[in-house]
């Protein structure tokens, strides 16, 4: 392992630049989470390799994209596992003398090589643009003018890879000869797989359950804005067929409590200061049927509940 290596460096730097927006201590991200404190601590470090759940565990937690880290990690795993020290490309051999048959299938390669290098090429400048993009909206952090942040050059460089190397894979089941239509994909696996789904989930953390991990959790409606000036929302989990609450920017003592037919009301509270800065979360209320949640924000002076409809 190359925990030095500047790839691994800078996956370390931006784990803990996203764990700081949480404002969650070792010990609150270790029970929001399935690793321990002194497993955060190691990976926030640098001193371990990072498994690729943890990184998507700690954005989720955070309420933010995961793919400028997942980048990141790809690299720093390349380093991790070696693979970075072994990937030199082969030299190709020197073409020898071509008879007439085998100049007729040479020309029909090449005009299948142009035209995958062409659908690489576009779809690795596509990459290279959205990633770019993602990378300045996502951290949060501006550097000065004319100088890019060596976590950014890593990113891109993963993006334009990626996508150029799913355009290499499906180019040959276009131009194969013989195929009479492009083979279907199949299915992804999820990985991690949730661990509930509807009524199981009641009263269960969303983030232990791998339900709020990106791509399988969205917000209900628009965000809300109280009247003490706390955000408040409902998310839910297609994956798991479920919802839960979530209050930011609230008071020492306020509270939020979802609800949902059939269901026990779900609340959580803000206790401290450090809840302040960072999202809060209530347990899941589990079931398939959207409608008829409610979401209630409890102020801390008891003044008078404010509650939504979804």
């Amino acid at each position: 392992m190359t925990a030095s290596a500047p790839e691994c460096v800078a996956l370390a730097e931006g784990l803990r630049e996203v764990r700081a927006r949480t404002g969650l201590s070792l010990v609150a991200l270790a029970e929001r989470t399935a690793y321990s404190k002194s497993s955060w601590e190691r990976y926030l470090n640098g001193k371990k390799p990072v498994p690729r759940q943890a990184v998507e565990a700690l954005c989720a937690t955070a309420g933010e994209p995961a793919g400028r880290l997942l980048a990141l990690w790809e690299l720093a795993d390349a380093e991790w596992s070696g693979r970075a020290r072994h990937s030199r490309p082969a030299v190709p051999p020197r073409p020898g003398p071509v008879s007439p048959p085998e100049a007729t299938v040479g020309a029909v390669a090449t005009a299948a090589n142009a035209a995958t290098a062409g659908a690489v090429a576009t779809a690795a400048n596509a990459a290279t643009a959205a990633t770019v993009a993602t990378a300045g909206d996502v951290g949060g952090v501006t550097g000065a003018p004319g100088r890019a942040r060596p976590w950014r050059l890593l990113t891109v460089g993963v993006g334009a890879a990626a996508v150029a190397a799913v355009a290499v894979a499906a180019a040959p089941s276009v131009l194969e000869p013989g195929a009479g239509h492009p083979t279907s994909l199949a299915s992804p696996v999820l990985d991690p797989a949730p661990g509930c789904r509807g009524k199981t989930c009641e009263g269960k953390d969303p983030g232990p359950m791998s339900c709020a991990l990106p791509g399988r959790v969205e917000s209900l409606g628009p965000q809300r804005r109280t009247r003490t000036g706390a955000g408040v929302e409902i998310r839910y989990s297609d994956v798991c067929a479920a919802a839960w609450g979530r209050i930011w920017h609230a008071e020492v003592g306020d509270a939020i409590e979802v609800s949902a037919p059939g269901s026990r009301p779900r609340r959580v509270a803000v206790r401290n200061t450090a809840d302040t800065g960072a999202y809060r979360f209530t347990m899941m209320v589990g079931g398939a049927d959207r409608t008829g949640l409610r979401l209630c924000f409890i102020p801390a002076d008891g003044t008078g509940r404010e509650c939504f409809d979804y």
